[in-house]
């Protein structure tokens, strides 16, 4: 049978209120980190994020680059927009493989532990004056997942900082648990669809600026956004997901996991193949 290969960008509120999920924040265990630091490990717990952590070259983000570029020109070319590339390593060997990619997990792994699922991409590319911004919101209110132990890497294709729209954050607002939020209308400029009211309550406010090439990581649970993109740059990063092998996915998101290190349950996480392409 054809695995699935698109999901929704904004699932359904309704279905994923059905899904009767642990949220909570769930610190790291881990005491001997092998690729960061046990004081990153004590940042992690205390802010929910880490960066500017280094892993593509120079000559890797730009052959990375020119990658998204032929993507990109593809997608708009078929009427679609920007943000609309999700769930692309179910589609893309070369996204696939980035999910997958040692440099990446070894950081995701020292947080999470030794058995990881990658179940995610999703770019996230602002255009020049595009006018478009991302809301105050937390990645865990859009997700089927539980425990909420999951986590987004940012992988930066172009240098992001805040005058193209880079990503803030509130440092400590992942131990709040789940935040009310406002909904907001197809027409209100924001990418998604949600909207944290007063989040200075919850947190200390922080840019995260990256080179290209570089990541961050953040908690599903850690309050971020960002601003219009007013600059004469493109501000394109690649959102990769991950989560403990001990969580389950509903809706069928299963479908959408690749075990990238250690073991997993082939009944929580059968295993999505790498596409051909």
């Amino acid at each position: 049978m054809q695995q699935p290969t698109d999901f929704a960008i904004i699932p359904d509120r309704d279905s994923i209120g059905t899904v009767d999920r642990t949220i909570q924040f769930f610190p790291s265990q881990t005491t001997e980190p092998k690729r960061l630091r046990t004081d990153d490990i004590t940042r992690w717990n205390e802010t929910g994020f880490l960066g500017p952590l280094d892993v593509y070259d120079e000559a890797e983000i730009t052959d990375i680059r020119k990658f998204f570029d032929d993507l990109l020109r593809k997608t708009l070319a078929e009427g679609k927009d920007s943000y609309s590339i999700s769930s692309a390593h179910l589609k893309h060997a070369r996204v696939y493989d980035m999910l997958c990619d040692d440099r990446i997990v070894d950081y995701v792994s020292d947080l999470l532990g030794q058995d990881v699922i990658g179940w995610g991409a999703h770019f996230f590319c602002k255009m020049p004056g595009d006018g478009k911004r991302v809301d105050w919101h937390q990645d865990c209110s859009y997700w089927p997942l539980t425990p909420t132990k999951a986590v987004t890497v940012w992988l930066a294709i172009d240098d992001a900082d805040l005058e193209n729209g880079g990503m803030e954050i509130f440092a400590g607002s992942h131990t709040y648990g789940l935040i009310d939020f406002e909904t907001s209308d197809a027409g209100a400029g924001n990418v998604l669809d949600q909207t944290v009211e007063n989040p200075e309550q919850y947190g200390t406010r922080m840019h995260t600026p990256l080179s290209a090439g570089q990541i961050s990581i953040h908690r599903d649970l850690l309050l971020h956004g960002s601003a219009p993109n007013d600059s004469d740059r493109r501000r394109c990063g690649l959102t990769l997901r991950y989560c403990p092998a001990d969580v389950t996915a509903y809706l069928g998101w299963q479908a959408k996991g690749v075990p990238v290190r250690g073991k997993a349950d082939p009944e929580l996480w059968p295993g999505a193949s790498r596409p051909a392409e």
